[in-house]
């Protein structure tokens, strides 16, 4: 068994850039900032601008390019192309929004937009693959880490939109066309694969904690001061002060590989258990680093050349068989690495499929459309409905990576039950929003930006322990077009045609009353309703698979003869 040894440098400096990266990644979620411009400055209606907003969501999460870079090249290849995707659909953006370019075609606009956020999936599938494989015994506490950051990006965003570009849409597509690229290529060098450790003590634990913590820091104190923004005429001195406070906590995880540095700590290296991910700390074409003690035989290397490639002949095969090297190859069980195509006909895969498209179909939905929906309800200023979304959201993310790897850790519980819950809770919101009652908007909002962060931050651990981390960037992506294809159905169809239909029953282009999105709360009752019963579904098929991955409390990596 090889002795694996430390990497140049901790994963935690990794997981520190990527907090900004995964910032960077959220500028999807920035649609509501500058969608009421979209509208007027360049005349649209309502259903043009929900199909702008599928647009939105389409380029966020179509990642199956980057799922499948992320095998192939370095992580500074895949984020250099979220670099230029960001810059040159942002700037086709801004020339459109600022009028600095005339009479842009709806679809040109629509590509552009599809463009400048499929910059999320190149940067967020970069981060999230790289660091899931440095941290390979603790996948939901990092997904719930980095997804919680990308759903805070929103509230980031707003503070910025706010306080230093005074709530003007164009500066602010300037600054994605800008600020995205220069962030990115800055924290590229930090983003690479290290060797991950081979057990689990307490220092890590700790160290997760304060990132948990500092996350947390972060989101209460930018939902404080978007309010206090609203509430308090701020000087510009004391907005500049406060976007400074919110810097420094976003650097505030690097404070983990600084003090490793400052005060290194001798760890008795541990063996890695034979399994599915070894190669995932080693690399997929690198060898081990320790000697072998045998010289490899012929068999050896024919069974090194079927690891490698598929394309392996049948008389090597034989050959390789008849020798003892290689046994018949098996299809992978749940647990272990599959190939995508392996994958996608498993029917625990759709069933995870669904139940996140349902859950985050409806929900983008609403955030999709959450600026209308303030102003159809009575609410002038929708940037506080946006960061209390934003926040929410966090909590959800964060929170889902937290609770289910403490219950799936001391009771071997599917992360998925936690799906199932929090869809139950969505259709209360849902109704809360249909029955427009006073007082319940921002409870309702609240509520479902909890729950529709959960939904990313289950999914994402969820796939890698049923499927495995070697082909999990492209598995991972494919589970992401439930968003885009929910927000297709949901708010560029439905929800966009019932705002148009009552705001010409108004006689208008822009509709006011509880009326404009009743009947698209209910029906997504219902799509939270059906997923509510598929999560409880899959809950109870994938529970053997937990019993087997926690047995004793503990990650194990599940035994793979393939690899």
């Amino acid at each position: 068994m090889a002795i694996l040894k430390a990497g140049s440098r901790p994963p935690w400096v990794g997981l520190a850039a990527a907090v900004w990266v995964q910032v960077a990644a959220g500028n999807a979620y920035t649609f509501a900032l500058y969608s009421s411009s979209l509208k007027s400055v360049l005349g649209f209606s309502q259903q043009q601008l929900t199909m702008l907003g599928v647009a939105n969501d389409i380029g966020e999460n179509v990642g199956i390019l980057p799922g499948i870079a992320c095998n192939k090249f370095p992580p500074w290849a895949v984020l250099m192309v979220g670099v230029f995707t960001s810059f040159l659909g942002y700037g086709v953006l801004w020339l459109a929004v600022s009028q600095t370019v005339q009479s842009i075609p709806y679809w040109v606009l629509w590509l552009a937009l599809c463009v400048a956020t499929n910059s999320s999936a190149w940067l967020g599938t970069a981060v999230l693959v790289t660091n899931m494989r440095n941290f390979p015994l603790s996948r939901g506490t990092v997904a719930g880490i980095l997804k919680g950051y990308i759903g805070l990006s929103a509230a980031v965003y707003t503070e910025v939109y706010s306080m230093v570009l005074n709530e003007s849409a164009s500066k602010l597509l300037l600054f994605l066309t800008l600020g995205i690229p220069i962030t990115c290529l800055v924290m590229m060098y930090f983003i690479r694969p290290c060797t991950a450790a081979s057990g689990e003590d307490s220092s890590v634990h700790i160290h997760f904690l304060f990132t948990q913590a500092a996350s947390l820091s972060l989101a209460i104190y930018l939902l404080v001061t978007t309010i206090l923004k609203d509430v308090l005429s701020l000087s510009n001195t004391i907005s500049y002060i406060m976007v400074g406070i919110m810097v420094i906590l976003l650097i505030s995880p690097l404070l983990i590989p600084t003090k490793m540095t400052l005060f290194p700590a001798h760890h008795k290296q541990l063996g890695q258990p034979a399994g599915s991910s070894d190669n995932l700390v080693m690399g997929e074409n690198e060898s081990s680093q320790t000697d072998p003690l045998l010289t490899p035989s012929s068999s050896a290397a024919y069974l090194g050349s079927f690891y490698e490639s598929e394309d392996v002949s049948d008389v090597d095969m034989l050959l390789a068989m008849g020798e003892g090297a290689v046994k018949k190859k098996r299809k992978p069980r749940r647990g272990e690495d599959f190939k995508f195509r392996e994958a996608i006909v498993k029917a625990d895969f759709w069933l995870l499929w669904f139940v996140y498209f349902l859950g985050v179909g409806s929900g983008v939905t609403v955030l999709n459309n959450l600026a209308q929906i303030g102003v159809s309800l009575g609410v002038d200023d929708t940037t506080i409905l946006l960061s209390l979304f934003s926040f929410s959201n966090f909590l959800g993310r964060i929170g889902a990576g937290a609770v289910s790897e403490h219950f799936v850790r001391s009771n071997a519980i599917p992360r998925t039950i936690w799906m199932s819950v929090t869809q139950i809770l969505m259709v209360i919101s849902y109704l809360l929003y249909a029955s427009a009652l006073g007082g319940t908007l921002y409870a309702a909002t609240a509520l479902l930006g909890i729950c529709y962060g959960v939904q990313f931050g289950i999914m994402v651990p969820t796939a890698s322990e049923l499927f495995g981390l070697r082909h999990f960037g492209i598995i991972f992506n494919f589970m992401g077009l439930g968003n885009p294809i929910g927000a297709l159905l949901f708010s560029g169809v439905l929800a966009g045609y019932v705002y148009d239909a009552e705001a010409a029953k108004q006689q208008g282009s822009s509709c006011l009353g509880p009326n404009c999105f009743r009947l698209t709360f209910l029906v997504l009752a219902g799509v939270s309703g059906l997923g509510t019963i598929l999560g409880l579904i899959l809950t109870v098929r994938i529970r053997p698979v937990y019993q087997m991955l926690y047995a004793g409390g503990s990650f194990r990596l599940a035994q793979n003869s393939d690899h």
